[in-house]
């Protein structure tokens, strides 16, 4: 068999787009494959009419490579393997010598490349510029996707972000240029639809600094979500380290139909699991069922996997995989995968560590919340529900959309529903909001006549962009403190996250049922059953959806948004200004001095609940993220104290007083005091972004106790010289009062797998000594010394 290489010596096809008869050359695609064998077809030579220099550093995916490594590895094993073992053993740094153990071991890897979204990129090219590294060692991209704030339209919406963010797009912009990373502009399309479109494929594995990263699993990668620590960490070519991912197997039967859609897969899966249920572990789709659901469709199921708290999700290679490669211009990766599709699918007889089956043929449209995305309801119980538990049944508004949903597919079927709606002279009763997830679904979906049929019935197409999905909405309609009703086709609905409304009451549902729903303007209707009045008084029901998984034309490219950097970049320059209020150059972080840690403050004990969100909350705080100091001015304000069931207000133990999260971890900061944060379970789900490791750093917390984290969190915490601690008796939770003092004792003799102590001093002058878990690693346990993990990489250059 010839040598294959799937490579990032990439060229960029030209297309001639003529528009307003003026005659525009366009680059279509920010990659190509390039096929090293014993000749290349000239067929492919005369693709690539146009070859331009490689933009990014040369990384690739050699398939014969992973098919070896994967051989070593069942051959120590000797057992059959999943798909998801196959890829994350195919890509170890030393598949004949790593201890390899589910949930135990930790794994060191080599990723193929880094993707990063705006509001994250910030923070690790700024870590990055620290490290002192020149250029970054593996294929990587910035998308702008998070600062666009939704306000009136698509349009004006992007004007006034490039404008508003213009020092935070330069410094990205030019920060890439200077290090060697491609850069995607503000509009052009969400992260994880991007990657899609371009850089998935599979058996590829991708880390990007966003939860939602495993958006990429629907097309068999395994793509993960990390911090921008761990980002850096692959970005400087040193290997990365994931903890040895168990994997829950979802076996699908039958076929989806009528109203449920893939989005229901998901939601299902999330009733079962609950948003931990998943966690250290990545689920892997298999079974008779997978064909009967899209490309895209897949996408939704794993980019929503993060809910469950899992390491990623994925589906194994299929035809509806081929025709989506083949539709977004890589018909030669489509023919490499097939050639070696025994490694891009499941071994038989392989074993799963969890197995939940679903028959899709029984599956029902569903709709999960409020206020958590695992309370699964039934769409057509959800009215009921609603009455009984007294939610607002009335639909404000409907937004389709997002990361999760904006395929062409998605779309389509949205549209065939608004389209029956405005054939009986209907219109939305809720307020309809569209967010394309590229440029390229916004270009085609507007050229197929799907927004403005969307227009039509209502709808305003918003920017290519995450908007109202991550609190980036300035909405108008109703007060803050307002009881209300949304339903999305988003993928997290935690408290206040779309609007900074604690009293909104967020569902996420599939894009046809937020459709209907915003039709009928109420959660007691549903469309399998119920009837809507026309204009001409007579009732009728609306078809089942329908819309073509991919267009009969060719996907239209949209504007050109790709900045690729210079080879020579010594010229480039990257300006931080000392009294930006949006950029802050990092200091390093102490080290370690030795000792144990004594009398900590208990700065907050955190009831229930207690997400990023709560810890680093987003919408307006994300012009802060590349600033830590400014940032740092939300660190816990969401989060519910125990003592008072109050957010943003605590005891400050030194004078008595109350104030808020932020101002008494500064107090306690500048007299000299480090302090600790009590959590409950999960603490940390959610978003991936660091800040919320950083910030408690940055203020002065040294250690944080919970009884469950997160696994991101967990890790991003580590990075930054924290201690995450759990409970070994998650009863000593209760024992913890707000104004308690703890000492973490044992850290002389800190090592994998040992206990340490916590000594909780209580005011009353009796004390409580618990024993306290870790997960850390020799390595991780060197960043703690270190005082961050880029210290650490610093003290090994």
């Amino acid at each position: 068999m010839g040598r294959f290489v799937v490579s990032y010596f990439f060229t960029v096809t030209q297309v001639k787009l003529w528009r307003s008869s003026t005659r525009k050359f366009f680059k279509y695609k920010p990659y190509f494959l390039t096929l090293q064998r014993l000749h290349v077809s000239a067929a492919f030579n005369a693709k690539a009419k146009v070859a331009m220099s490689r933009f990014e550093p040369s990384s690739s995916i050699n398939y014969e490579e992973l098919h070896e490594k994967i051989n070593i590895v069942r051959k120590r094993l000797n057992r059959p393997l999943t798909l998801s073992e196959k890829i994350v053993y195919g890509h170890l740094d030393d598949p004949a010598g790593q201890e390899i153990a589910r949930g135990r071991t930790y794994l060191r890897l080599r990723p193929d490349r880094v993707a990063m979204q705006d509001a994250t990129a910030q923070m690790a090219m700024l870590q990055f510029i620290s490290s002192g590294l020149p250029r970054v060692a593996v294929p990587t991209t910035i998308h702008c996707d998070h600062l666009i704030e939704a306000q009136i339209g698509g349009v004006e919406d992007l004007k006034r972000a490039k404008e508003v963010n213009q020092e935070v797009y330069n410094f990205l912009a030019t920060a890439g240029a200077k290090y060697g990373v491609g850069f995607w502009k503000p509009g052009s399309g969400i992260i994880h639809q991007i990657i899609l479109e371009n850089y998935a494929y599979p058996g590829v594995m991708l880390i990007g600094t966003d939860s939602h990263t495993p958006n990429g699993g629907g097309l068999g990668s395994v793509c993960i979500g990390v911090g921008g620590a761990d980002a850096v960490d692959v970005m400087a070519g040193i290997p990365w380290e994931l903890k040895c991912p168990n994997v829950i197997g979802v076996k699908l039967t039958g076929r989806l139909s009528g109203w449920t859609s893939p989005k229901d897969v998901i939601l299902k899966v999330a009733g079962i699991l609950t948003v931990k249920g998943g966690t250290g572990a990545i689920v892997e789709y298999h079974g008779p069922g997978v064909d009967s659901v899209s490309c895209t469709g897949m996408a939704t199921i794993c980019n929503m996997g993060a809910e469950i708290g899992a390491t990623t999700s994925i589906f194994p290679y299929n035809h509806r995989m081929k025709t989506y490669l083949n539709k977004t211009g890589r018909a030669d990766i489509a023919a490499l995968a097939d050639e070696y599709k025994e490694d891009l699918v499941p071994d038989p007889g392989c074993e799963y560590d969890q197995v939940i089956e679903i028959n899709l043929s029984e599956l029902k449209p569903h709709i999960n919340g409020p206020f958590t995305p695992d309370l699964a309801h039934p769409v057509s119980e959800i009215g009921a529900v609603a009455e009984k538990n007294g939610w607002p049944l009335e639909v404000k508004v409907g937004l389709i959309g997002s990361c999760t949903n904006s395929s062409y597919e998605d779309m389509g079927r949205a549209a065939s529903l608004a389209k029956q709606a405005l054939d009986r002279g209907l219109k939305c009763k809720a307020a309809f909001t569209v967010t394309p997830g590229s440029e390229q679904i916004r270009a085609t979906i507007e050229r197929d006549g799907f927004s403005q049929i969307l227009r039509d019935v209502g709808g305003v197409v918003l920017a290519n962009a995450c908007g109202p999905c991550i609190g980036q909405w300035d909405r108008k309609d109703v007060k803050k403190g307002e009881k209300n009703t949304i339903v999305t086709s988003y993928n997290r609905n935690f408290t206040s996250r779309n609007d900074a409304n604690p009293a909104t009451h967020a569902f996420v549902t599939s894009p046809e049922i937020v459709t209907a729903l915003a039709i009928a303007g109420t959660l007691k209707f549903n469309p399998e059953t119920d009837y809507l009045v026309g204009a001409n008084g007579e009732r009728f029901k609306l078809e089942p959806p329908n819309g073509d998984e991919l267009p009969a034309r060719e996907f239209d490219p949209g504007q050109d948004t790709y900045q690729h950097p210079p080879a020579d970049s010594t010229s480039v320059r990257v300006d931080v200004s000392p009294t930006s209020t949006r950029l802050q150059l990092l200091e390093p972080f102490d080290k370690w001095n030795g000792k144990d840690l004594e009398d900590l403050p208990v700065l907050i004990k955190v009831k229930g609940k207690c997400t990023t969100d709560h810890i680093s909350a987003a919408g307006p705080w994300l012009k802060f993220r590349g600033h830590l100091d400014n940032i740092s001015n939300n660190l816990l304000i969401g989060a519910v104290n125990v003592d008072n069931n109050a957010v943003n207000k605590i005891k400050n133990q030194l004078t008595g007083e109350y104030g808020g999260v932020p101002d008494v971890a500064r107090h306690y900061k500048a007299s000299g005091l480090s302090w600790v944060v009590v959590g409950d379970d999960n603490y940390g789900e959610g978003s991936s972004r660091e800040h919320a490791a950083l910030e408690p750093r940055h203020l002065g917390g040294r250690v944080i106790i919970v009884k469950s984290f997160a696994r991101i969190h967990e890790t991003n915490l580590k990075k930054q010289g924290m201690l995450p601690l759990t409970f070994a008796d998650p009863a000593d939770y209760d024992r913890i009062r707000p104004d308690d003092k703890i000492s973490i004792t044992g850290l002389a003799n800190f090592s994998p797998g040992k206990p340490l102590k916590g000594v909780v001093k209580h005011g009353d002058g009796s004390q409580d000594i618990i024993t306290l878990n870790h997960t850390f690693n020799d390595n991780q346990i060197e960043w703690f010394h270190a005082g961050s993990a880029l210290n650490r990489m610093k003290e090994l250059q």
